[in-house]
């Protein structure tokens, strides 16, 4: 099966994301616990654009990416009381696990999105991030216990998931947090 430079297969999971409270907590916590390392941290993630159950959004987060072998953790803390499907999940069921990510190349893309809402998994959100790479939520928690986010890998963001997944290889624990300005 062909893969992505970081290994994950195409159309394939390649991250598991949770919503926490306190993410320079959730770091050190994930980091000790489970080795995972280093963390790439943005700090108010920009977006091009942000659309809510179909309505502009301007929800303001902090998200941080680290790699355990092949597979991407994301962590995501949102600081400002937005409607978002990060405060359905907390409202829902507390902090903790959000959802899985689907890679899609980008002439992929809207036939993997369209064979996720074929399968009736509704439209949560949808963005368009810095780097100018698609991604967007289906609600799948009734079903899966979490969302599925399709992410659409630009050679930007392909290039930024393998320098993650580059300085988690072989990583000894020196510089557990870099933080980064929004991709791109």
């Amino acid at each position: 099966m062909p893969t992505w430079n970081w290994g994950q297969p195409l159309d394939g999971i390649i991250q598991v994301a949770f919503v926490v409270e306190d993410i320079q907590t959730a770091m050190r916590q994930f980091g000790a616990q489970l080795r995972l390392g280093p963390w790439f941290l943005f700090e108010h993630f920009q977006f091009q654009w942000v659309k809510y159950r179909g309505a502009p959004s301007a929800v303001d987060l902090t998200v941080a990416l680290a790699n355990s072998g092949h597979m991407m953790f994301e962590l995501i803390q949102q600081h400002d009381a937005q409607p978002s499907v990060y405060r359905e999940t907390i409202k829902q069921r507390g902090y903790g696990f959000h959802h899985w990510a689907v890679a899609a190349a980008p002439e992929r893309y809207d036939a993997v999105l369209a064979s996720y809402r074929e399968r009736g998994f509704e439209l949560s959100l949808e963005a368009m991030v810095s780097i100018g790479a698609r991604a967007a939520y289906l609600d799948s928690a009734a079903e899966l216990g979490g969302m599925i986010e399709v992410i659409e890998v630009t050679p930007g963001v392909e290039a930024l998931f393998t320098h993650i997944h580059q300085a988690s290889v072989g990583w000894d624990g020196s510089s557990p947090v870099r933080t980064l300005g929004s991709p791109g």
